[in-house]
């Protein structure tokens, strides 16, 4: 369980670039400062770090502590890709909670582009190095290419639907100042895109960039109470079936009975839903895995609810990364950061009316044929 009187107190976040010529280390710098003035804290309040990055190394957390003159008592760095920040938030919370810290400041992100990414995913880990990248398997836009083709061929779904989700997104980002992607798309040109890897095609892709986020732990007695977030449940999963190289499945389903008993929530009560979008097939995925709808019923589930921050089911309220950009390892944290803002409604022209709770979830770390993990956090507007 977690405990109720720990939460997030402020959060912060850069825009997201193409290009650029800062350092990560400033992006960091940015993301911490302006969460850290959400939270009306000072620097020196900060005892505990929680960082996610894939290009920070050969820096760690503790060389980042000494870079942004901290002094903690609790450190820690991620190992599950972009469900890794998700984690990260979960763990700091525990760590407040058994007194190793009193307030974390958790951060994500990478300077990022689509050469680096590459590059990335061909030494990401050892299976990919020695048994995909060989092969010239095309990164992850190959191996996902593989599950949607298996999905929709097993249960039906058709494009259009899985373009609900990328339009959707795509008409947040139009609202958030920090989004790579702020134009209009409609749904003939996400169908008639170019190829990718078949059946994937442009805009089903996120795009690398540059850019961080950042969120601020401690007692929530510390803030005005309209300004709260409490985290009711959060679990993580990894390796989910192992020796299958083609689930269609995620892992969420593990662990998501106990999250919404924990919470004493269900999907039904959360008034949104901050998925990771790494491609829309894993969007569809998650609210499956999530309960949102019983497995194989995503196609119709998505054609039944209107997924802007203005419907019924408003998802990835920010744009997410397929609009917003992936900011590599960010992508789980930058979600955090707008269930925050609009637990907080601090979202502008985005605000999802009244929204009281909502639920979300990071997926990351790309093996041998999919995605190794799986996590996800029950948030609520603290009173």
């Amino acid at each position: 369980m977690m405990p109720r009187d720990i939460g997030i107190l402020g959060y912060g976040e850069t825009r997201h670039v193409k290009r650029t010529e800062r350092t990560q280390f400033s992006f960091f710098a940015e993301a911490g400062r302006k969460a850290l003035e959400s939270a009306g804290l000072d620097k020196s309040d900060i005892d505990g770090i929680a960082v996610s990055s894939f290009f920070l190394a050969p820096d760690n957390a503790v060389t980042l502590c000494e870079q942004f003159g901290l002094s903690v008592s609790w450190a820690w760095q991620f190992t599950a890709g972009s469900a890794g920040p998700v984690a990260g938030v979960i763990d700091a919370l525990h760590a407040i909670d058994t007194g190793r810290a009193n307030v974390v400041l958790c951060l994500a992100g990478d300077v990022y582009s689509v050469a680096r990414h590459y590059r990335l995913m061909e030494n990401f880990n050892h299976s990919l190095y020695n048994y995909a990248a060989p092969h010239g398997f095309g990164g992850p836009n190959g191996l996902f290419g593989i599950i949607q083709r298996k999905y929709m061929e097993t249960y039906g779904l058709e494009r259009a639907q899985l373009g609900r989700i990328a339009v959707a997104q795509r008409q947040c980002a139009m609202h958030n100042e920090n989004a790579v992607f702020r134009v209009p798309l409609t749904l003939e040109e996400y169908l008639d895109a170019r190829i990718i890897a078949d059946p994937i095609r442009l805009y089903d892709c996120v795009l690398p960039c540059a850019g961080a986020d950042a969120v601020v732990l401690g007692a929530l007695d510390r803030i005005d109470a309209p300004k709260r977030v409490r985290v009711l449940s959060g679990h993580e999963r990894h390796n989910h079936l192992p020796e299958e190289p083609c689930p269609l499945s995620g892992g969420w389903e593990t662990f998501r009975d106990r999250m919404w008993n924990e919470a004493s929530f269900g999907p039904r009560d959360m008034h949104f839903v901050q998925a990771y979008d790494d491609y829309p097939i894993m969007v569809a995925i998650q609210l499956e895995d999530l309960g949102f709808c019983e497995k194989g019923e995503a196609g119709p589930f998505l054609d039944a609810h209107d997924l802007t921050w203005r419907g019924d089911l408003p998802l990835d309220t920010n744009g997410g990364q397929l609009s917003a950009g992936q900011a590599g390892a960010g992508g789980g944290l930058m979600s955090v950061v707008e269930a925050t803002r609009q637990l907080r409604r601090e979202a502008g022209g985005r605000q999802v009316a009244g929204c009281e709770r909502g639920v979300v979830a990071g997926y990351g770390m790309v093996g041998y044929g999919h995605g190794l993990s799986a996590s996800a956090v029950v948030v609520e507007r603290g009173g």
